[in-house]
């Protein structure tokens, strides 16, 4: 039994990119980073201006625009040299950190449930 592994659609980015989002969808969809794809592009265009320049006014308006991600609370931690931001190891401790955090709360409400004042409350309540 083989698992499928979703299909991955071409779209524009608009939210990662800097004009209509066309090379930062062409980057999520190759699995580059896409200031890799801004740069052949650009050089691209330099060289051979008007072929990327259609090309790209092309991809902004055939791509459909990418549906926003429903995971937005997700926590990325990055894993390749080049990417931009923090360092993983100060990334890492971040993340240590709101767990921390998180246990400290669940450890809070966890107290209070179980506790005889929120029975004593409850039973109020009830009344």
């Amino acid at each position: 039994m083989s698992i499928s592994k979703p299909r991955r659609e071409l779209t524009r980015d608009s939210e990662k990119g800097k004009i209509a989002g066309v090379c930062a969808g062409l980057g999520d969809y190759l699995n580059v980073e896409p200031w890799l794809v801004r740069v052949v592009f650009f050089t691209g265009l330099i060289f051979a201006s008007g072929f990327f320049f259609v090309l790209y006014l092309a991809g902004w308006l055939i791509l459909d625009k990418k549906k926003p991600d429903l995971n937005s609370h997700r926590v990325d931690v990055k894993t390749k040299v080049w990417q931009g931001g923090e360092p993983p190891r100060d990334a890492i401790h971040d993340i240590k950190r709101e767990f921390d955090e998180l246990e400290a709360q669940l450890q809070s409400m966890e107290k209070y449930v179980t506790s005889n004042h929120y029975n004593l409350q409850r039973e109020f309540n009830r009344l």
